[in-house]
This record gives C-alpha cells, sequence and structure tokens, in this order.
C-alpha cells in the first residue's frame, strides 16, 4: 500500500464542549497525546463516513485526565464548537512519527489475513474494537466469527506489507 495514496490517521474524538470560551474535550485515539496535539498544528475534521469536514489549526492543547482539551483558531467561544460534536480529528499519514518495527495502526488492521504459527488461514480482520481492557480484532472465520485481544501473547507477528497478522488462538477459542 503507497503511503501517499493512504488515508489520514485518526487520532481522537470530539466528545463535547468543555466550558464557555470554545475548548472541547476530546478522547485521543492514540498513545501518545501530548506529541500528537500540539499548538499550532494543523489537523483535519473528519466525519463518520471519513470525510474530511474542515481543517482546524490547535491554538491550545492540554491533557485532562484521560482526555484533551483542544482550542482551534477562529473558534471562540461554546456555540462556535457545538458543531464539532462527534467528529474526528485526524493526521495525514506523512506527518506521523514513523512505526516501530512490528507496529500497525489500528485502523490499518481491517481486511488483513489471520494465520497460525503453521501457516493455516483462520479468517479475516472484520472490526477493531477500542475496549476499556485493550484492543480486540473480530476475525471472520471460515465456521464463524472470534475475538482476539491485540496483545503480545496472541499476536506474534505482524507483516504490514502482506497485510497479515500470525497469531497464536487460546485453547478451545476455536473448538
Amino acid at each position: 500500500m503507497a503511503d501517499a495514496a493512504a488515508p489520514p490517521i485518526v487520532v481522537g474524538r470530539v466528545r463535547k464542549p468543555h466550558g464557555l470560551k470554545g475548548e472541547l474535550a476530546i478522547f485521543p485515539l492514540t498513545d501518545d497525546p501530548p506529541g500528537i496535539f500540539v499548538t499550532g498544528r494543523t489537523m483535519l475534521v473528519l466525519d463518520l463516513a471519513g470525510e474530511e469536514v474542515e481543517r482546524v489549526t490547535l491554538t491550545q492543547a492540554r491533557v485532562y485526565h484521560r482526555e484533551c482539551l483542544l482550542r482551534f483558531a477562529g473558534f471562540e467561544d461554546r456555540d462556535h464548537v457545538e458543531h464539532f460534536r462527534g467528529l474526528f480529528l485526524a493526521m495525514p499519514r506523512e506527518e506521523m512519527a514513523p512505526l516501530d518495527e512490528g507496529e500497525v495502526y489500528q485502523q490499518e488492521l481491517l481486511g488483513w489475513s489471520v494465520r497460525n504459527e503453521a501457516d493455516e488461514p483462520l479468517g479475516i480482520v472484520s472490526a477493531v474494537y477500542d475496549l476499556p481492557q485493550g484492543c480486540t480484532i473480530e476475525i471472520q472465520g471460515p465456521r464463524r466469527e472470534f475475538l482476539l485481544p491485540f496483545r503480545g501473547e496472541y499476536i506474534r507477528r505482524t507483516d504490514r506489507d502482506a497485510r497479515q497478522l500470525i497469531v497464536e488462538v487460546p485453547r478451545g477459542l476455536l473448538d
């Protein structure tokens, strides 16, 4: 997959306005909120279909509990930011820090083939869930779908070029 044609990487979901001065509460969808939500950075605002709605520039960014509180240039009060509720913030992939060996973006996993360590096909990744206990993938197998935590004890190897996961399925899960 060529990076130039790659879709932007979603890094946050707008929850709601915070206060009266145009701040927004953002639920981060990245493991590096302070490195992503930086004053002066231009971000893409996407709707549920992944279409770009507009571009915004951050004028303020701070971490607040499990959220980030952001302000955008030109949006000075609560009424002006209400329409962002439920939308997503994204960045062009080329502006993201390079991934380490074996790392992937969660949204890339859809459609990846899943095989066991004996190279037997187990299915295709059909959904990715960000659950309180961590990322979990749904795999559509030949007989049924199953859920697998996206953790080191189950994910043995990732191959971005081949769009493939090598996994170890917990005993009894496919019975």
